[in-house]
């Protein structure tokens, strides 16, 4: 008998990482995105209605790449419901190596100068069975974090280098 995965076990029971946040998307997830999906509309440039995330003083540089002169950056769309609009029933519609490079390093924690040794406390783990590990319930590892992790930050340092109007 297959086991229900752990973000569709999370989803039932709370709004979760596709559906509450505001998802910074670089410019090459628009270009992976895009070419995947056929579609362009897929994101805007928003202001976070979240006071704590204009507060990125644990990581200058993105304070200073990502978000624009006016507090706004490059965020999928949610759809009226509050979805991403890459959601679907069964969990994210976009391929793992298509996904935004944010989506794809949660839930660890991270600065430009590396990947923090403890989690983001975002995952209900109370949700974990017995003995589950969360980064194996989700699939994931730190080798792939790290290699994500760098290609995030060669991606931001693309954001002074394009004018906002092309991507």
């Amino acid at each position: 008998m297959e086991t229900e995965h752990f973000c569709a076990r999370c989803a039932k029971y709370m709004r979760n990482c596709c559906q509450t946040p505001d998802v910074y998307v670089t410019p090459g997830d628009v270009a992976r995105i895009a070419f995947a999906a056929g579609v362009r509309d897929f994101f805007e440039w928003k202001v976070s209605d979240d006071p704590v995330y204009q507060d990125q003083d644990d990581d200058p540089f993105w304070r200073e790449n990502v978000l624009g002169v006016n507090g706004s950056r490059r965020v999928l769309r949610h759809t009226a419901d509050g979805d991403c609009c890459f959601l679907g029933p069964n969990g994210c519609q976009l391929a793992l190596d298509t996904r935004p490079l944010v989506c794809r390093l949660y839930p660890f924690d991270y600065t430009e100068k590396g990947i923090s040794k403890t989690l983001a406390s975002g995952c209900p783990t109370e949700l974990l069975a017995s003995g589950e590990d969360l980064l194996a319930a989700i699939g994931m590892n730190h080798e792939d974090a790290q290699r994500w992790h760098r290609q995030l930050y060669q991606e931001i340092r693309l954001e002074r280098m394009i004018p906002c109007t092309l991507v």
